[in-house]
């Protein structure tokens, strides 16, 4: 074994030095210097999965024409949850390499709040097999929360032990728990220890001054929650590594982009956290978060060093993030630099091509027949109460914070309505892991919906099954279809499916290709508009509804105040 590692390490020394031909060179292009920002006219010569050399002419066993191309380091997205591109990590991989994403850092948090450990198993066989990096985060908060959701499973300190020195863990994911950690809870202070000195990746929304300085004492490093400048801005001067979230429904680019400069640089990154095959084929992944920072005004040399090196330097990857000798050959060649158009993708020194994925050991999907919801009828969704006063779960669009609203709606016979008028329909969580079949009950303003119903197996972070609705018995049917479809999408007119994506792996992930889920999306929102949905992505805002580790604010003459996050309706 030693003697094959010289091997290698002696044809690298060669091929760097020019002595021997390199197993791949990228000719007569121009390469981002991460440091300076020249961009620097060189070929780039690569041996196995290392750069070894650039600033120089090479030759090489295979050459690939780089001339009219600027070539940068492969991008990382630094937080994501695969489950929400509702596919599954193979797929996942054919999704979003060709955007040139080389590593994605992901937290199984959503099938492992359904599933537990056999989440991290399945994700650590998938990302063995897939083309880009995939780095497993182990999930900090399943459940999320101890009492105010029912999840499928339970993970102690001692379960993600048994995962810590798999060579694809980085460390513990999120810590969204942080009331447990200011009250010093015996679950996350084990967690805690069991990951001391490793990376611990942060949840901190709106988290500021002593309250931050607490949360960073316990060994909590980066967060991808700051929505304000002067949040991100106190959160990098005490020792965070900001991530600036860009997904379907959680759009922060634009409120920090001032934040990033070449100066702040170093101490950002960029991460999608939940972003669906709709909008990516639409818009792109990484590739387009940097192109519209640099639209933005972000110097280009701030957005790529955030899209690679400080984004590993963060999670500890040392070895990537630079298109330099020694270091991994993650490359993307751009066809245009200020714009990030992908023209070719190098991973790992293989270029990207379809036949690079088909050549992979397939993975069999888990979590089939996972919805154990009870039957439900329209009359379960009733919704008693003492007047027509009422908490009303507000939508913000882009933002998955909500708002309380307190709102008068129609009320007769002891029972609150819809008022279709106010933009005021019903919400309703049933939980579906066959633990009692409990029914939550509120009401929702922002969605235009006007009549019918949505409802959908994705709802952060236990992943019971959310609905909202015009209609109580289009609720119900929207619900009972769950069970038949194994989970997914659905949308629901006059007691008539009309439109629905199943996602049959733990009713989180779609079994077909991105293609195919692209096209299924298509005619799902179409349907939702025809319902009256004004959001954009209703499905995925729907879903983080119910997320009671998001603050809930209430507008006063003081500003946004943080209040209960979600003030069920007794019944």
């Amino acid at each position: 074994m030693a003697s094959r590692i010289e091997d290698v390490i002696a044809r690298a020394v060669d091929q760097g030095r020019g002595v021997a031909a390199a197993d791949l060179v990228l000719k007569g292009g121009r390469f981002l210097d991460i440091v300076t920002g020249e961009l620097a006219a060189s070929d780039v010569a690569i041996s196995g999965d290392r750069i070894v050399g650039t600033f120089g002419d090479y030759r090489g066993v295979r050459e690939i024409d780089a001339r009219g191309k600027v070539i940068v380091p492969g991008f990382v997205d630094s937080h994501l949850h695969v489950e929400s591109s509702l596919l599954t990590p193979q797929e996942f991989d054919r999704c979003v390499v060709p955007h040139g994403v080389t590593t994605a850092i992901c937290d199984p948090h959503e099938i492992a709040n359904v599933l537990g450990r056999a989440a991290f198993d399945f994700f650590l066989a998938s990302a063995e097999t897939t083309v880009v990096d995939l780095r497993v985060m182990l999930s900090s908060c399943v459940p999320a929360t101890d009492h105010l959701e029912t999840a499928g499973a339970r993970l102690t300190a001692e379960d993600l032990l048994a995962y810590a020195d798999h060579p694809k863990v980085l460390g513990l994911a999120e810590f969204m728990n942080f009331p447990g950690v200011f009250a010093h809870d015996p679950g996350c202070m084990a967690k805690l220890a069991a990951f001391a000195g490793r990376h611990i990746d942060g949840h901190a929304p709106l988290m500021r001054g002593y309250d931050l300085n607490g949360y960073l004492a316990a060994g909590i490093r980066t967060d991808h929650e700051a929505t304000t400048r002067e949040e991100a801005l106190e959160k990098i001067r005490k020792g965070m590594t900001v991530l600036i979230r860009e997904g379907s429904v959680s759009k922060d680019l634009h409120l920090l982009a001032p934040v990033l400069t070449e100066r702040t640089s170093p101490f950002m990154a960029f991460c999608t956290d939940d972003r669906n095959p709709l909008d990516i084929a639409e818009e792109g992944h990484l590739d387009f978060v940097i192109r519209t920072a640099i639209r933005l005004g972000v110097p280009p040399l701030a957005a790529y060093r955030a899209a690679s090196w400080s984004a590993a330097r963060a999670f500890r990857l040392h070895d990537r993030g630079m298109v330099a000798p020694g270091w991994r050959a993650d490359l993307v060649l751009l066809d245009d630099f200020d714009d990030c158009r992908v023209a070719q993708v190098i991973a790992a020194g293989r270029p990207v091509d379809e036949a690079l994925f088909a050549a992979r050991r397939r993975i069999e999907p888990i979590g089939r027949h996972s919805i154990h919801a009870p039957q439900v009828a329209a009359g379960d969704f009733r919704s008693p109460g003492a007047g027509p006063s009422t908490p009303v779960i507000g939508i913000v669009p882009g933002r998955i914070v909500t708002e309380r609203r307190d709102l008068s709606l129609p009320y007769a016979n002891g029972e609150r309505r819809v008022d279709l008028d106010q933009d005021v329909i019903k919400i309703a969580v049933v939980e579906r892991h066959g633990r009692g079949g409990g029914i939550g009950r509120a009401f929702t303003q922002g969605f235009g919906l006007k009549r019918g119903a949505i409802a959908a197996s994705v709802g952060h972070d236990s992943h019971n099954i959310t609905v909202c609705g015009a209609s109580d018995a289009d609720m119900a049917t929207a619900v009972n279809r769950m069970a038949e479809i194994e989970g997914g999408f659905v949308v629901v007119e006059g007691g008539r499916v009309v439109a629905e994506l199943p996602l049959a792996s733990a009713g989180l992930m779609s079994l077909g290709s991105h293609e195919t889920v692209h096209d299924q999306l298509v005619p799902l929102r179409a349907a939702a508009k025809g319902l009256g949905v004004t959001l954009t992505e209703p499905f995925l805002q729907m879903a983080f509804l119910p997320l009671p580790v998001i603050p809930h604010l209430k507008v006063t003459d003081k500003g946004l105040v943080d209040v209960d996050r979600f003030e069920l309706i007794d019944g």
